[in-house]
C-alpha cells in the first residue's frame, strides 16, 4: 500500500524549501555581502558535513563542526573588530551552499544525511539567525547589552532557544511519522542536547565571539576540539554497535540450538522495542528492554528436552519462572547492565510483580509464540491476550501492542501511513 507522507512533516518541509529558495533567490540577486567571510563560514560547513558519520541510534547530531560552523555564521555580527553585513537569507543560503558541497562524496556513494536532519538544520539556523540578525542590524543589541559578558550572555540565550526549537521541532516530527507519544519524544530529545548538542552550541558561539576579535583564524582552532570530540563519540558507538552485536549472536544460541523458531528473539526485541516507545520509555530504558527481550529465551539452553517450538508462554507457570531465573544468571555472566538480568528473571511473574519492561516482553513473547514468523492468527492471538490480563498480562500493555500491530499493518486498526 501506497505510504502518505503526515501533513506535519510535508509543512516542515516546505517551510525549509521557501527559506532554501528565499536564501539563494536573494544572494543570487544582491551579491554576496563580506564574501571572505562567507567563503570562510561556508567551507568550514562543508568540511564539518565531509567529516559526517552515520548516526548510530539515538545520536542526534552526525555533523557537530558544520552544525557549529552554522550557528557562528548566523551569530556573527564583527570580525576582527568590523561589523558584518549579511542577513538573515544570505545565512540560509552559505549553510545550504556549504552542507551541499559537503554532501557529494556521501551522496556518490549513496550515503547522503537524512533529510529530516538537513530540513532541521536549515529551519534552527534561520531561526537563530532571526532572533539575533534584526537585533544586530537596529543597533538594540549594542546599545542595550554592549560587548561586555551580557552580550555572552545574549548568545547564550539565542543558542538555548534555538536548541529548544530543533528539539520540538526533531520531536513533532517523528510524533507526525511513528504516532508515538510526542512527550516521551520531546524528553529523549532535550536530554540527548546534553551530550554533542551542548558542545556543538558552546563551539558556535565561541566562534562567533572569537571571530568578532582575532578574525577568521579562529575558525581552524576553535574547530580541533569539536573535531576530538567527534572522534571520542564515534569510539563510543562503534563499542555500542559491538556489545548489541555481541548480545544478539548470544540471542541467537537458542535458535541454533533448536530450542526456538527462527528469528523469534529479533521478532520479541524489535516488537517489545515499539510498545516500550509506544509506552513512553526512555531512550536508555528502550536499549535495556531491547537487549533484555533479546536474551529473554536464553534460559532454555539449560532445558534437556527442547520445549515445543520454544512456546514457553504456554508452559505452566511454575516452569516459565524456573527457566527465566535460569537465564537470569545466564545474562548476569555477560556483562550487560544488572537491571537486563532483572527483567529476564522477572518475565514469568505475575505482571503486578513485575517491572513495566518485563511486563512488555512476557506480553510481546505471548504474542510471538502464539503467531510464529508467518503472523497469522493476530486477532486471536490479542483476544487471548485480552483475556489473561487478570493475571498475566497487564491491559495496558496489550492495547499497547494493538495499536503497534496497527502500525504495521498487522493489526484490527489497519495500516498506518508513515
Amino acid at each position: 500500500m501506497r505510504r502518505s507522507v503526515p501533513l506535519t512533516v510535508v509543512g516542515v518541509y516546505g517551510t525549509a524549501a521557501a527559506l532554501t529558495g528565499a536564501g539563494l533567490a536573494r544572494t543570487l540577486w544582491n551579491g554576496i555581502e563580506d564574501p571572505e567571510i562567507a567563503l570562510a563560514f561556508g567551507v568550514l560547513i562543508a568540511v564539518g558535513e565531509l567529516a559526517r558519520r552515520d548516526a548510530p541510534p539515538g545520536e542526534r547530531e552526525p555533523a557537530p563542526v558544520g552544525s557549529a560552523g552554522a550557528l557562528a555564521y548566523a551569530l556573527l555580527a564583527e570580525s576582527a573588530g568590523r561589523s558584518t553585513t549579511h542577513g538573515v537569507l544570505q545565512v540560509v543560503a552559505v549553510c545550504v551552499a556549504g552542507a551541499l558541497a559537503g554532501a557529494v562524496p556521501h551522496l556518490a556513494r549513496g550515503r547522503g544525511p537524512a533529510p529530516d536532519q538537513a530540513v532541521r538544520r536549515v529551519i534552527t539556523v534561520a531561526f537563530a539567525a532571526v532572533c539575533f540578525q534584526p537585533l544586530r542590524d537596529s543597533g538594540e543589541l549594542a546599545g542595550q547589552v554592549g560587548k561586555g559578558p551580557y552580550y555572552a550572555l545574549c548568545l547564550v540565550l539565542v543558542l538555548l532557544l534555538t536548541a529548544l526549537c530543533d528539539a520540538v521541532l526533531a520531536a513533532l516530527m517523528l510524533r507526525a511519522r511513528t504516532r508515538y507519544p510526542y512527550g516521551p519524544l520531546l524528553r529523549d530529545e532535550l536530554r540527548s542536547l546534553l551530550g554533542i548538542g551542548s558542545a556543538v552550541c558552546a563551539t558556535g558561539a565561541v566562534m562567533a565571539l572569537a571571530v568578532a576579535v582575532t578574525g577568521l583564524w579562529a575558525l581552524p582552532v576553535l574547530c580541533v576540539p569539536l573535531l576530538l570530540t567527534q572522534l571520542s563519540f564515534r569510539r563510543y558507538a562503534a563499542i555500542r554497535t559491538t556489545c548489541r552485536q555481541t548480545i544478539a549472536s548470544l540471542a541467537r544460541a537458542t535458535e541454533i540450538a533448536g530450542y526456538t523458531p527462527h528469528g523469534h528473539a529479533r521478532r520479541v526485541a524489535a516488537l517489545s522495542t515499539a510498545v516500550g516507545r509506544d509506552l513512553g520509555l526512555s531512550a536508555a530504558e528502550l536499549t535495556v528492554l531491547e537487549y533484555a527481550a533479546l536474551m529473554h529465551d536464553i534460559g532454555q539452553l539449560s532445558l534437556v528436552d527442547p520445549v515445543p517450538e520454544g512456546a514457553t508462554a504456554l508452559l505452566p507457570a511454575a516452569e516459565q519462572r524456573r527457566i527465566a531465573m535460569l537465564g537470569g544468571a545466564v545474562v548476569r555472566q555477560t556483562g550487560v547492565p544488572a537491571y537486563v538480568a532483572v527483567i529476564v528473571e522477572r518475565q514469568a511473574d505475575p505482571y503486578r510483580e513485575q517491572p513495566l519492561p518485563a511486563r512488555i516482553v512476557r506480553t510481546v513473547n505471548a504474542y510471538d509464540d502464539l503467531t510464529g514468523e508467518s503472523a497469522k492468527g493476530v486477532l486471536s492471538a490479542l483476544e487471548q491476550l485480552r483475556l489473561a490480563t487478570a493475571h498475566d498480562h497487564q491491559p495496558e500493555v496489550v492495547e499497547s501492542l494493538a495499536r503497534v500491530l496497527g502500525r504495521q499493518g498487522r493489526g484490527p486498526q489497519g495500516p498506518v501511513l508513515r
